[in-house]
């Protein structure tokens, strides 16, 4: 099994980019969303990667974090979604707007993307609701302040919450999950601030998403 590819960067297509590695050129197959965070062309970089075995095909599947591709692996674990599947659900949707839309219910967002119907949505939100984990949902939501690793248990499971019911609240006013969890991982959640106070402080970023 190939757990991770660190190399040059010397292609990117259209889903697709190549890292040379020991004069070896991988092909790795990635989601839409991956691209724009692709740093340049020549720069040495590292791809969490997943193999996958066919019988007519053998496809590395990557991602920058290692969280991104257990998310992908859970993906495939649902029924009814392969790894075609996976990658256009990551493709329209981010890691992380896809957690906050499995915690949140919003089948209506998942089912945008390609080959995934409202059924198909609603089993993924089953199957998953209970291996997302909170604190990666929230993880890294401020980029300048509090990160998910910092303080107690006790204080992240806090936040978490507190970011989950904010993000839950904004998709009950109708906007969609990806733009709930855009706009509360602006805010900087401290200590003491409960969801009612993720939300007034949210409100702003939502007219610039």
């Amino acid at each position: 099994m190939i757990s991770y590819v660190k190399g040059t960067l010397t292609a990117i297509e259209e889903d697709r980019i190549v890292v040379e590695t020991g004069g070896i050129g991988y092909g790795i197959r990635v989601p839409l969303s991956l691209l724009e965070e692709l740093p340049a062309l020549g720069t040495e970089i590292t791809v969490h990667t997943c193999f996958q075995v066919r019988e007519d095909s053998m496809t590395l599947y990557g991602f920058l974090h290692p969280q991104d591709r257990e998310m992908f692996r859970q993906l495939i674990g649902v029924n009814g979604i392969g790894p075609k599947g996976a990658l256009g659900i990551l493709s329209v949707m981010r890691p992380d707007d896809l957690r906050m839309a499995v915690v949140s219910g919003d089948a209506k967002a998942i089912s945008k993307a390609p080959g995934i119907g409202p059924k198909t949505a609603q089993r993924l939100i089953l199957d998953l609701k209970d291996k997302v984990d909170l604190d990666e949902v929230i993880a890294g939501f401020s980029e300048t302040g509090t990160a998910a690793g910092s303080g107690s248990v006790r204080e992240i499971s806090g936040l978490a919450a507190a970011a989950k019911e904010a993000a839950e609240a904004f998709t009950a006013l109708g906007y969609t999950a990806a733009e709930a969890s855009r706009a509360v991982k602006q805010v900087e959640v401290t200590e003491g601030m409960n969801a009612e106070d993720v939300l007034k402080a949210s409100l702003k970023f939502l007219t610039f998403l």
